[in-house]
């Protein structure tokens, strides 16, 4: 115990260097990673319907814009979009409700009481995830891109590259945050996660250009990383119909780096909250749970 009786942290205790300190994390990261990475060849099972069911989806959508004769770009949207549901489909199910998982199957005692930060775990979970669901997204974007003849027009790939990056860290700062806020609203947190899925669909204009939402768009594009991102490259695939785009690419990068810079924060913070409740108070929902 310290001197204003609370229990300090094992790093604490340890007195551990800052190298050691950097070296532990480090550890940590790529042990959470590891699981996400080597899964993509443990279960077959999943890459049928993890792929299956979102082309399925994105066969729907554009039946219905041939049959409507929108121009064939809107294929091309929907492609895309079908792919980045993939990255949402992570972010919620195996970011958000992971400590609430975790705190059911008796591991998360254990991240508690480790030398390292949660958000180093968390960042491993990230990693994992980009890496399982890149590949997920790619083979959307594949089969659907052969199957409906979708074509693109990037010139400015490494702009792309860049644009898709920005997008994955607010969206798996978002990951983060609510991974905290899950566990501290407790047997909600399963709903929670059904919860936001199909609505995230329609305001993050997975299936259509998110600026006909009118002006809905400008909230969204102020609150949601999906949304912005999603736009930005649709906006460099498919420069013929830049026109669709809420607002212009750079504008849009700037907005996920802030994004990206208050989520993260925002999930810095809400661990920390979440750690006083566990070393200070021995609990980790809130009291009216």
């Amino acid at each position: 115990m310290s001197e204003v009786g609370i229990a300090r942290t094992p790093r604490e205790a340890a007195d551990w260097s800052r190298g050691r300190v950097v070296r532990a994390n480090l550890r940590a990261v790529a042990g959470r990673a590891y699981p996400r990475i080597i899964g993509l060849t443990r279960e077959p099972s999943w890459l049928f319907f993890e792929i299956l069911l979102p082309f399925l989806a994105v066969s729907a959508f554009v039946f219905v814009y041939r049959a409507l004769g929108a121009p064939e770009e809107f294929v091309g949207f929907v492609v895309l979009g079908g792919a980045m549901t993939a990255f949402w489909l992570n972010v919620v199910w195996m970011m958000a409700a992971q400590f609430y998982w975790e705190k059911d199957q008796g591991n998360l005692e254990l991240y508690f009481t480790a030398p390292m930060h949660l958000m180093s775990i968390l960042a491993g979970m990230a990693i994992g995830g980009l890496v399982m669901t890149s590949s997920r997204a790619l083979a959307v974007i594949v089969i659907g891109s052969l199957v409906y003849g979708v074509s693109y027009q990037i010139a400015e790939p490494l702009l792309l590259a860049g644009v898709f990056l920005l997008t994955m860290i607010p969206l798996y700062g978002l990951g983060m945050l609510f991974a905290s806020l899950f566990l501290l609203w407790g047997r909600e947190a399963f709903h929670l996660a059904q919860l936001l899925q199909e609505p995230i669909y329609f305001l993050g204009g997975v299936n259509f250009p998110i600026r006909h939402l009118g002006a809905v768009s400008a909230l969204v594009v102020a609150t949601l990383p999906l949304a912005v991102g999603l736009d930005a490259m649709r906006q460099l695939v498919f420069p013929g119909q830049a026109s669709e785009g809420v607002l212009p690419v750079a504008t849009e990068m700037l907005i996920l780096a802030v994004m990206g810079v208050i989520f993260l924060v925002g999930a810095r913070l809400a661990l920390r909250y979440l750690e006083t409740l566990a070393r200070r108070e021995g609990r980790l929902t809130l009291r009216w749970q």
